[in-house]
């Protein structure tokens, strides 16, 4: 019987030949060669203004809390339809957090929904960028721009996708809000077990963020010649990746434009694939709005409901394939409703919390397997 895992990170080859070298230079702790080489990639590809590479994506989004100074009494938005770090980070700091609906045509933020959740408390907004299709940041920047407050892109699935706005001006996701953070856990398109980047955008977050980087200390500072010594300058953390996991990382970088040609082939297989099941109405398929690109992160399919959902992912793992739900709403978690005054009814988000269902997808799934996953899934509707 066939075994198809639903994620299988993908290594190069290359990050053992980088880990040696990094070991060599004997600059094990961070902010070395191979962590200014990540940084400066992403600068060069991508043109982000400045970039900090982090042990997580969690972590990348601690520091824009942090760097927002939130605070107990502050309210950050977010969707309901995300990872528990998107909120951890901004209830760390006595934040409460506001939960906006998803589109009623993909799981992202209803951008229409944040003004009406906006009050004089509003900090930050936050959005998510699933499966890597951008959130309508042209709109939500506007939103923000309007009552003066912070965008934080949580680019956590977005690597290498795009936002174009109405003037057709292509731009990164990542570069569009205040802050972006982004992730390199081993389920993700570009990966080094654990790991992320925050990209700050906004200049004057630029000296502060290197300091609670470097656990609240001017150490960046001291190492560039700019200080004669280091001190302890504000608060901070030890955010920084070791030199051995930013070694990997670099690897992965160089193979990127590789890894995402692969991945959206097999996107576009089952995209095909599966599109006549969505023109007879058994199930949806990933909605794309014309301002977005493809990362090819998640292919995902959308069933009639939640015991269909179920039903799916037994069938298929019966015949050794691997299908992955994913979040249940925010807004309908235990430590969510314990902490709340009243009870949120999103509807959007409800639907695709119980409905959608991830397929497998990596860089070393053949088209024959694919295949067979989609001859499965018609031979469940049939």
């Amino acid at each position: 019987m066939l075994s198809i895992p639903h994620s299988k990170p993908y290594i190069t080859g290359n990050e053992f030949q980088y880990i040696e070298s990094a070991i060599s230079n004997r600059h094990l702790s961070g902010n070395g060669k191979y962590t200014n080489l990540c940084q400066h990639f992403f600068k060069e590809k991508y043109g982000f203004k400045k970039c900090l590479l982090t042990t997580s994506c969690t972590d990348a989004l601690e520091m824009c809390a942090i760097l927002l100074d939130i605070k107990p009494g502050d309210e950050v938005i977010m969707p309901s339809f995300t990872f528990v770090s998107t909120a951890n980070a901004f209830i760390l700091r006595g934040a409460k957090i506001v939960l906006a609906d998803s589109n009623l045509l993909n799981p992202n933020i209803e951008e229409s929904d944040i003004e009406k959740l906006i009050t004089k408390n509003t900090k930050a907004i936050v959005v998510v960028h699933y499966a890597g299709i951008a959130c309508n940041m042209e709109a939500i920047m506007a939103i923000a721009n309007k009552h003066q407050v912070f965008v934080i892109e949580d680019a956590a699935q977005a690597i290498d996708s795009f936002f174009t706005d109405s003037v057709g001006e292509k731009k990164i996701l990542g570069s569009i809000g205040h802050l972006a953070a982004f992730s390199f856990h081993e389920s993700k398109n570009i990966q080094c077990g654990e790991g992320g980047l925050l990209v700050i955008n906004d200049e004057r977050f630029n000296a502060r963020s290197e300091i609670i980087w470097e656990k609240g200390t001017n150490r960046a500072a001291f190492f560039r010649g700019e200080v004669d010594k280091y001190n302890w300058v504000d608060v901070g953390s030890s955010f920084l990746p070791s030199e051995i996991t930013a070694a990997f990382l670099y690897a992965q970088l160089l193979a990127l434009d590789d890894i995402q040609m692969k991945r959206k082939e097999n996107w576009q297989l089952y995209y095909e694939g599966l599109l006549p099941l969505q023109a007879n109405q058994k199930i949806g398929l990933p909605y794309i709005p014309d301002y977005a690109t493809n990362n090819a992160h998640i292919f995902y399919v959308l069933c009639k409901s939640l015991e269909q959902r179920d039903e799916l992912i037994l069938f298929l793992k019966k015949a050794g394939v691997q299908l992955m739900f994913h979040y249940p709403g925010l807004h309908t978690s235990p430590f969510y409703l314990h902490n709340q005054e009243y009870v949120t009814v999103l509807e959007n988000a409800e639907q695709f919390s119980d409905c959608l269902v991830r397929l497998p997808l990596y860089v070393e799934l053949d088209s024959e397997k694919i295949n067979f996953i989609i001859r499965l899934i018609y031979e469940f509707f049939e």
